[in-house]
C-alpha cells in the first residue's frame, strides 16, 4: 500500500515539473534594441544593518548605463545600528548628479520591508517603482533593458531573475541549486500563464498600479511577502499587465549565506509565505513538493526497516533526480555561464533540508535582521 502512495506522489510531482519545463520554454528571451531611453524610475532600497553590502550596491547603481535625470534612488533605513546611514550619506555627497533621498522607516505593520516601500511611495518622483535589496549588485544595463521592455510590451509590473554570486565551495553551490529551482519555477509558471513567484530584489511596477491594488493592504500581516504576495495580488487583478523579463542583462546578483543557521532562517522566512498564498496552483505545487521530498525520507526509513525494496526507493529517487535536472539545466543555461552538474550529495541532502524547512515554517518562528517573527 505504501508503495502505491509513493508512486502517486511521484506521478503528480513529475507532472508539475514537466509542466514547469514546458512553461519555461514558452518564455522567450528578450533582446534590447536601440530605443532611446524614456522611462523614469524610482529605485527603492530598504535596508537594515547593511554596512558591508551597501557600498557594492551603490557603486553598481552609480555605474548604470542610463540617463541620470531618468532615475532616482530612495534609501529607507529600517533603524540600522551600524554605519549604514553614514555610508549612504557619504555616497550621496559623492554622487550629487544622481537624485537620492534617505528616509527612516515608519513601522505600521508586522512587515518592516513592506512598511519601508510604502514609506517611499508618497515622495516618488517617477512613474515606475523598482525594488532591490542592499546585498545585491545590478548590471550596468539593468534599467536600460527594463526601459526597452516597457516601451515594447507596455506592462504595469515586471519580474526579473536573481542569482547568487558564489565562491567555489559546496555550501554556496547548494544554495545556488536551490535558488535556481525557484527561478526555474518562477519562469515556468509565467510561461504557463499562472505566475505566483518572484523576488523583491528584482521587481518593478508602476506607482499607479501599486495604488490601484491598494498597496500592501490585506497582505501585511506576514513579515515577508512584499514580492510574492503582492505579485499574486496583481495577477488576481490584471494578469495581462504582469510580465516576466527574461534577459541576461536584467539579472541581479546577490550574496549566498555563509552560515547554516542563517540559511535555515532565510528559507523558513521564504517558506512561511506559502500559508498566505491565495493562488490555488501555488499552494498545490508547494504541497506536492513538500510531500515528494518528505516521501523520500519516509521511504528511506521503510527501506532500512525492510518494508520496501531498494530498487523501488532508488527508482523513485532517480526519476525525481532526472526531472529536477532538466528544470535546473534550463535555469542554469539562462542564469549562469558555467557548466551544469547536479551533485548526487545535494540531491540526497536537499529533501531532508527542504522537508525540515517546510514543516518548521508551519509552526516555528524565525529571525530576520536581528528581529524575531512568529508565523
Amino acid at each position: 500500500m505504501i508503495e502505491v502512495v509513493f508512486l502517486f506522489i511521484l506521478v503528480i510531482y513529475v507532472l508539475f515539473i514537466v509542466q514547469l519545463i514546458y512553461g519555461f520554454n514558452k518564455v522567450k528571451a528578450f533582446e534590447k534594441t536601440e530605443l532611446k531611453p524614456k522611462t523614469a524610475f524610482s529605485i527603492i532600497v530598504p535596508f537594515r544593518n547593511e554596512a558591508k553590502n551597501l557600498p557594492k550596491l551603490l557603486r553598481s547603481i552609480s555605474k548604470l548605463n542610463y540617463p541620470k535625470e531618468l532615475f532616482e534612488i530612495i534609501l529607507v533605513d529600517d533603524f540600522s545600528t551600524d554605519t549604514s546611514e553614514k555610508i549612504c550619506i557619504q555616497w550621496r555627497m559623492a554622487n550629487g548628479l544622481i537624485e537620492s533621498t534617505l528616509l527612516e522607516n515608519l513601522r505600521l505593520s508586522n512587515s518592516p520591508k513592506k512598511d519601508a516601500i510604502s514609506r517611499a511611495v508618497p515622495i516618488l518622483k517617477h512613474k515606475w517603482m523598482v525594488t532591490t535589496d542592499a546585498d545585491c549588485v545590478v548590471s550596468e544595463n539593468w534599467l536600460l533593458t527594463l526601459d526597452n521592455f516597457i516601451q515594447q510590451k507596455n506592462p504595469e509590473m515586471v519580474v526579473g531573475a536573481v542569482v547568487y554570486k558564489t565562491k567555489n565551495n559546496w555550501f554556496h553551490h547548494f544554495q545556488q541549486l536551490d535558488l535556481m529551482s525557484l527561478q526555474g519555477t518562477t519562469i515556468g509558471s509565467f510561461g504557463n500563464g499562472n505566475p505566483f513567484m518572484c523576488n523583491g530584489a528584482n521587481f518593478a511596477y508602476t506607482k499607479k498600479f501599486f495604488i490601484e491594488l491598494g498597496g500592501f493592504a490585506g497582505i501585511n500581516s506576514t513579515a515577508s511577502g512584499d514580492d510574492v504576495m503582492f505579485l499574486q495580488k496583481a495577477v488576481a487583478s490584471n494578469l495581462d499587465k504582469v510580465h516576466y523579463l527574461k534577459s541576461k542583462e536584467f539579472i541581479v546578483k546577490t550574496k549566498p549565506e555563509n552560515d547554516l543557521f542563517q540559511l535555515f532562517m532565510q528559507r523558513v522566512r521564504w517558506a512561511s509565505k506559502t500559508t498566505s498564498y491565495k493562488n490555488t496552483y501555488a499552494k498545490s505545487l508547494a504541497v506536492v513538493v513538500l510531500l515528494m521530498n518528505f516521501s523520500l525520507i519516509i521511504g528511506f526509513g521503510f527501506l532500512v526497516l525492510g518494508k520496501i525494496e531498494i530498487w523501488y526507493w532508488s527508482s523513485i529517487f532517480i526519476i525525481k533526480y532526472v526531472v529536477d535536472y532538466f528544470l535546473l539545466y534550463k535555469s542554469n543555461a539562462y542564469l549562469n555561464k558555467r557548466k551544469f552538474l547536479l551533485p548526487l550529495a545535494s540531491s540526497l541532502i536537499y529533501p531532508v533540508f527542504s522537508s525540515i524547512v517546510g514543516i518548521y515554517s508551519l509552526f516555528g518562528s524565525f529571525t530576520w535582521k536581528q528581529r524575531r517573527f512568529s508565523n
